[in-house]
């Protein structure tokens, strides 16, 4: 086992990187950190390398005979840490995409808050549908904020990011039928019977799906707001489809 003691080495260096977008997409790798997300990414075989501080005490089910395993100086782990209380373990993970039959898919467009895309991915998960489709202007889904919030349903769902305009005419072609979200000129989910193969589109959460992509669904549902609230937050809102749609 590896240790390092140095603030300047090399080898956190390069571990820094990946807490960037570029560094991420340069390498095909992401860090995770906390205990359930590196237990997470051992279970789906995403590892590339165990990162723990000299203080945290290993999960039992961990082989870490096993495992290219690195240990860190306390002061060192801190530098990799982006929570406000780290527990001191983490884990460098393949981006390795998940091979899943696409029968109920949820399209994201232009969703911008890390924590949204995280619930959504987590929600899908929960619900059922097994690919996430990113359009141009989401979040990274490796984003830290991100990660967090899938509590590890990003190993579970197909997570890729796509062109929505080229996308969805080929789910159309496949035999889904698209449901886009939207406000005026749409039917309350309540009354849709949604198809098998489903594709439903969440749009951005100041300006909702875009004209050019809302022009591509076959159908517009809204869900009717009760009180003085202008709208709902768009995590929510695809948790109540979500599960509308997996449940009728």
């Amino acid at each position: 086992m590896t240790k390092i003691t140095s603030t300047k080495s090399e080898t956190i260096k390069r571990l820094k990187r990946l807490m960037t977008k570029k560094g991420r997409q340069e390498t095909g790798q992401f860090l995770v950190e906390g205990e359930h997300l590196v237990d997470e990414a051992i279970r789906a075989g995403r590892l590339v390398q165990l990162i723990m501080a000299e203080s945290y005490s290993p999960k039992g089910t961990w082989r870490l005979e096993d495992m290219p395993v690195l240990e860190l100086s306390d002061h060192v782990a801190d530098l990799l840490s982006e929570t406000e209380k780290t527990q001191g373990v983490f884990a460098v993970v393949k981006m390795t995409p998940v091979e899943r039959k696409m029968k109920k898919v949820l399209v994201l467009d232009r969703v911008q808050d890390p924590g949204n895309l995280g619930t959504m991915i987590r929600t899908a998960d929960a619900a059922g549908f097994d690919t996430v489709l990113l359009g141009k202007g989401t979040v990274d889904p490796f984003n830290a904020k991100v990660v967090r919030a899938t509590q590890g349903s990003l190993f579970h769902v197909n997570v890729t990011s796509v062109d929505l305009l080229e996308k969805l005419p080929e789910l159309k072609e496949d035999g889904f039928h698209v449901y886009g979200t939207a406000l005026s000129k749409a039917t309350s989910y309540e009354q849709v019977a949604f198809e098998e193969k489903v594709a439903l589109v969440i749009g951005n959460e100041a300006q909702g799906v875009h004209a050019d992509v809302l022009a591509l669904c076959d159908t517009r549902v809204h869900i009717p707001v009760l009180g003085d609230v202008e709208s709902l937050n768009a995590a929510v809102a695809a948790g109540i489809l979500m599960y509308r749609i997996a449940l009728q």
